[in-house]
């Protein structure tokens, strides 16, 4: 677990050796805006319980971390394809904890990614093994903030979130929370072929301050986890990111 210096150093160098721009060709173009992250601690052993075989939960200051993720996708496209306003535009909220694996790659685990757009549905479920569901989604965003709403398809709860980010005040510092948690380029995914790993790359996170008005954990309810019964223990928001995705590897 990452409590001691050492660990932490050795942690902190994974993540900036995994946020240098792959040697290898990347296959699609996203960007990702307004991201509100919503993190509570919780309990390393609860969280292990959870994971697939090959993967141990990542622990800050002794305890494990879970988010609730809303935020907007814009200009998502394949590499050689321009992008296309009806498909290239959607709402994404997901629910992640933080994890590495038996090489020592530390990355995400995501328990779902709500989406409003069924053909993004199918192509990452399909393409990259990620555990996606139909939601109908709305937002607007004004000089107000965000008021974004969610309601997975197949539940009765609606989520409602109401935000407004600050102008960005730098970046996370190596060795920090927020370091820990938002500079995460890798992720992992169970797929018939075992576990496999996929890698982003962006600049790292302008970090912004968040006012938050509403907000909702049921996300975390859904993936099988009770209800904190508290507010998010760590609140920080992003104006956003260009990314480019790259190809699952073993």
């Amino acid at each position: 677990m990452l409590d001691q210096p050492d660990a932490i150093a050795a942690a902190t160098r994974a993540l900036l050796a995994a946020r240098e721009k792959p040697d290898r060709w990347h296959v699609m173009h996203q960007r990702w805006e307004q991201l509100l992250f919503l993190h509570w601690r919780w309990d390393p052993e609860e969280i292990q319980r959870t994971l697939p075989t090959g993967l141990k939960v990542d622990t800050f200051d002794g305890s494990a971390w879970l988010a609730v993720v809303p935020f907007f996708m814009r200009g998502i496209r394949p590499r050689f394809f321009p992008s296309l306003p009806r498909i290239s535009n959607f709402l994404e909220m997901n629910v992640r904890t933080y994890v590495r694996d038996e090489q020592g790659r530390h990355g995400v685990w995501f328990y779902s990614l709500d989406c409003n757009l069924p053909l993004a549905v199918w192509t990452a479920r399909t393409f990259f093994h990620l555990p996606y569901q139909h939601a109908g989604m709305s937002s607007t965003h004004t000089d107000d903030g965000v008021h974004y709403t969610s309601q997975r398809e197949g539940t009765d709860a609606s989520d409602t979130f109401r935000y407004l980010l600050e102008p960005p005040h730098g970046h996370a510092e190596p060795g920090t929370l927020e370091f820990f948690l938002l500079e995460r380029y890798l992720l992992f995914a169970s797929s018939p072929r075992g576990l496999l790993c996929g890698q982003v790359h962006h600049a790292p996170y302008p970090m912004a301050k968040a006012k938050v008005e509403s907000w909702e954990a049921t996300p975390l309810t859904l993936a099988g986890f009770k209800h904190p019964q508290r507010p998010p223990d760590h609140i920080i928001g992003s104006p956003g990111v260009n990314v480019r995705i790259y190809p699952l590897t073993a």
